[in-house]
């Protein structure tokens, strides 16, 4: 074999390459998308597809996200090639590539090493709270190091464990900087308040991101992953570059970000098919891309996208055809499949305690508010004249496609095929949480994970010029707050999720979510 070497495959896929193995992670190449046809890699990543690329001895996928689980692609390896998952605590990723027909299938627990060669190994990265299924993955490639964080919003302490495994600082460190969320562009805003959403939650991936690097300081990073293309005529105006602003930033959007407030932080975007040599962390770029930047502005933004879609027309045809008109007995379908999840967890109903009504378009639809609160969920199929907290309008085709199982819940949002609005506009990660697991293990982790939380384990901040003393952890997913949180206009704001907590009250002012505590001086005081 050659030298060590990572290779982008585009969005967050990397071929990693040591002198004694040949590694897949996370790579997303088919020709068919994600999420109901409507997610494409960007740039296109085709030209990489071909079989000395899928020439290797393991692949490690870091969770169930369809842009990072590509089971066409797995589907077509040769049958020997391990396939290594983190844990969690649904066993749903499992189960979907025994579907295919995996069943070299290497489960591994939090740190646990799985052995490359005899001196080069991997381990799986989870985030700490089991609200979200996703991992960072930690690779020792003779005496270099690769973090590929993913989708996953490791810690600090998280990171700088890593940085011990591997025994010094990081050469290569991979992240996230695009945001992956239907809020708020599909939500039922104008678009000035479209766009004031959506610059909280992009500034606030970048900063988090940027405190994570600076503190950690690894020999190189690459920002990847952002952002999907959508190159259905329905979502089109979604892509980035079309217009400036917007959730979704692009590879050379976050690297400008990362030089502006770390310029002495070595960085690059790399395009499918560039390499980094990672002995002396050199760059060798494909000439695939002679002629192609991502700066070149709205016009030549949009005339690539629409070649694009040209290309990927029959897959996205494809993708509707997989999800026909619904037929007679959608209502009882969904009837029986909603209040089927009041079933699963006690702890998320009394969370979410309320309305939500589904405005189900074409035929058979209708109308339907889902009743959720601690005793179970009761379904009105007569629905719409009482008030709702959430409505969610859809095209029948695809709900039938949750319904009867061909699509889960979180594929369907990730889609963006809906427009949702909130009343009050407050975020409830329980019910989210309740659709995209929808699997009593999962929610029970959850429950327990919270249950385990010391209220009394606080940190201080400075608000104007006064300490007070909050809450250790963010009631959300745990955060640290001594590491992510910022205190804005007088307002506590968890960089994480971007939760945000009034600083006298406790209160969370822009979701449903537990208090911080929150203590005056007098508390340290108290305490010595």
């Amino acid at each position: 074999m050659g030298e060590p070497m990572v290779t982008a495959l585009g969005h967050a896929g990397l071929r990693i390459d040591g002198e004694g193995f040949r590694l897949l992670a996370d790579p997303w190449l088919s020709p068919g998308g994600a999420f109901l046809g409507s997610w494409f890699p960007f740039p296109d990543n085709s030209h990489l597809l071909a079989p000395e690329l899928l020439d290797v001895d393991a692949v490690v996928v870091s969770h169930e996200h369809l842009d990072h689980l590509d089971l066409d692609l797995l589907a077509a390896l040769a049958p020997e090639i391990p396939i290594v998952i983190p844990r969690y605590p649904s066993t749903i990723m499992q189960r979907r590539l025994r579907a295919i027909g995996r069943h070299r299938i290497v489960v591994l627990d939090a740190w646990q090493r799985y052995p490359l060669t005899g001196t080069d190994w991997l381990t799986v990265i989870p985030e700490q709270c089991p609200m979200s299924h996703d991992s960072a993955v930690l690779v020792k490639v003779g005496d270099r190091s690769v973090l590929h964080t993913n989708d996953a919003r490791i810690s600090l302490s998280q990171a700088r464990r890593a940085s011990t495994e591997v025994g010094g600082p990081l050469d290569v460190m991979g992240v996230q900087m695009s945001g992956a969320s239907w809020h708020p562009v599909r939500y039922e805003y104008d678009e000035v308040e479209r766009e004031r959403i959506a610059t909280i939650k992009r500034v606030g991936k970048f900063k988090a991101v940027t405190r994570l690097v600076r503190q950690i300081e690894p020999r190189f990073v690459m920002p990847y992953a952002g952002p999907p293309c959508f190159l259905d005529d329905d979502l089109f105006e979604l892509n980035s570059g079309l217009s400036p602003g917007g959730i979704f930033p692009d590879q050379g959007e976050a690297l400008a970000w990362l030089g502006d407030r770390i310029p002495s932080q070595a960085a690059a975007y790399l395009l499918p098919g560039d390499r980094i040599r990672l002995a002396d962390l050199s760059i060798v770029h494909d000439p695939h891309w002679a002629g192609f930047a991502l700066d070149s502005g709205p016009q030549e933004r949009r005339r690539y996208l629409s070649a694009y879609a040209a290309r990927r027309r029959r897959a996205i045809e494809a993708a509707w055809a997989a999800n026909p008109e619904p037929g007679p007995g959608l209502a009882d379908r969904f009837k029986a499949h909603f209040e089927s999840l009041g079933t699963l967890s006690e702890y998320f109903l009394a969370r979410i305690g309320m309305t939500v009504r589904f405005v189900v378009e074409g035929p058979y639809g209708g109308v339907w508010d889902a009743h959720i609160g601690p005793d179970g969920v009761v379904v009105d199929v007569d629905g719409g004249s009482g008030h709702a907290d959430y409505c969610l309008t859809m095209d029948g085709r695809w709900l039938d496609g949750v319904v009867t199982g061909r699509t889960r819940w979180e594929e369907l949002l990730l889609s963006l095929r809906f427009t949702a609005r909130r009343d009050p506009d407050r975020y409830n990660d329980y019910l989210v949480g309740l659709l995209k697991h929808a699997d009593r293990a999962a929610l029970r982790a959850v429950e327990a994970f919270e249950a385990a939380r010391d209220p009394e384990d606080t940190t201080a901040v400075t608000v104007g010029s006064e300490q007070v003393y909050v809450s250790r952890y963010c009631p959300h997913a745990g955060e640290d707050l001594a590491e992510t949180g910022v205190v804005v206009n007088g307002v506590l704001r968890c960089l994480g999720h971007n939760f945000e907590f009034d600083l006298t009250t406790g209160a969370c002012l822009n979701a449903r979510c537990d208090p911080i505590v929150v203590k005056d001086a007098t508390y340290a005081e108290e305490a010595v």
